[in-house]
């Protein structure tokens, strides 16, 4: 394993573990006995290859443990997911040695009128061990802040959706642990409600970027029979723990095998 290079990334070893693949499962209430070694990894469920290992002691103070290398949180003590790419140009099978290489791709420093803050790139590339080329390259998109977080009454209001295709999901807390836990992500602000609140100043616990995106393309898969090549997503608002989720294929073509889709936070009815 190799660290802290020109680019500040790594690259190692993985393997696609059977029993992490058969946890996800479980976690989306789907038989783990139907996941078997050599059946292709479902799209979007490769999020647990992607975790950091930081040690505690190398932890940001907001539980972060960064993407294989540490994100520094002296100047930017705040992280939040902007958006994300993926490609799939590969399937990777169940129980596959892989070769996982992490970077960050770019870092902007800019000066808001709330203060300093930061746009930083992370590519990430997982490979079977006897290819050449990726299997899968994701790049995620982090905004790091400064200062402490202003409290945020959460006073917004969603608009209806009008969708043929929709599906309204509820993540609660079990959820969001499960989902922390097989990525190895002790951002506080998914698993500690207390600190979510009075440190940060958000109403309650943010759903993981990447969960609300994992049902997204399980919507996708499931409800839609669809398997997406590529898929971006762009995330303009937290989403928050036990408020409903409405997941909506606005656009769909199935001749070309393709579909749009958005999720939207849907508050309960005051």
């Amino acid at each position: 394993m190799s660290e802290q290079g020109e680019q500040q990334g790594i690259s190692r070893e993985e393997r696609c573990g059977l029993v992490a693949a058969r946890r996800v499962a479980a976690m989306l209430d789907i038989d783990p006995d139907s996941i078997r070694e050599g059946q292709a990894l479902p799209h979007g469920w490769h999020f647990f290859l992607l975790g950091g290992e930081a040690p505690r002691s190398a932890l940001r103070r907001d539980g972060l443990p960064g993407f294989g290398f540490p994100i520094p949180d002296r100047e930017f003590p705040r992280l939040l997911l902007g958006g994300r790419t993926v490609e799939y140009l590969r399937e990777i099978p169940i129980g596959a040695a892989l070769q996982r290489r992490s970077f960050i791709k770019s870092l902007n420093r800019k000066t808001s009128a709330s203060g300093p803050m930061a746009i930083v790139t992370i590519q990430h590339e997982l490979r079977r061990s006897e290819d050449q080329a990726p299997s899968i390259e994701e790049s995620q998109t982090y905004i790091l802040l400064g200062g402490p977080g202003s409290r945020s009454d959460d006073n917004g209001v969603a608009h209806p959706i009008s969708a043929v295709h929709q599906k309204t999901v509820i993540p609660d807390e079990t959820l969001l642990f499960q989902y922390s836990a097989l990525g190895f992500n002790s951002h506080k602000i998914h698993i500690d409600r207390a600190y979510a609140r009075e440190v940060e100043g958000l109403p309650d616990l943010v759903v993981n970027g990447g969960l609300s995106t994992l049902l997204l393309t399980e919507f996708l898969r499931v409800d839609l029979g669809l398997t997406p090549a590529s898929f971006g997503t762009r995330h303009v608002a937290p989403l928050y723990c036990g408020r409903p989720i409405t997941l909506a294929a606005i656009a769909m073509a199935r001749s070309g095998g393709s579909a749009r889709s958005t999720t939207r936070a849907t508050l309960p009815p005051t």
